[in-house]
């Protein structure tokens, strides 16, 4: 979510050009990606897009490009592939389990199915704040 985002208007509103989510959304998720930074002390990121295979080992090197990423937590979503991969460094892991980070998902992934992205993205960050603590 580094770009800008390009924005048009349609019926339903301004949007963002060519993304899944809605400027309101976008600005929601950025609000809820600094929320979590700042109450955990990690970083948390999202990825959108489609993954190379394995998509598991592309979501770990797309992980090990972030700024600090021992301290940061990557949830990638790849809504074409029906693909959600968290990745944690190993600091944020201390605080994430693993099982933590799978309920995580299994709420996502609830919410994508019933096809709310951006809800299912805002309550897995919620939940992976939740679980990591305050620092």
């Amino acid at each position: 979510m580094s770009e800008e985002p390009e924005l048009s208007t349609s019926d339903a509103g301004v949007d963002a050009l060519d993304g899944p989510f809605t400027t309101r959304q976008l600005l929601r998720l950025d609000e809820a990606l600094r929320v979590a930074d700042q109450q955990t002390g990690l970083t948390f990121s999202v990825y959108i897009g489609d993954f190379e295979e394995p998509t598991r080992e592309y979501a770990e090197q797309l992980h090990r490009q972030l700024d600090g990423a021992a301290k940061a937590v990557l949830v990638a979503i790849s809504p074409n592939q029906r693909v959600l991969e968290i990745v944690t460094g190993s600091d944020a892991r201390k605080r994430i389990s693993d099982r933590d980070a799978k309920l995580a998902a299994l709420s996502m992934a609830a919410s994508f199915a019933g096809g709310d992205l951006a809800g299912g993205v805002l309550a897995g960050l919620d939940q992976l704040a939740s679980h990591a603590g305050r620092h």
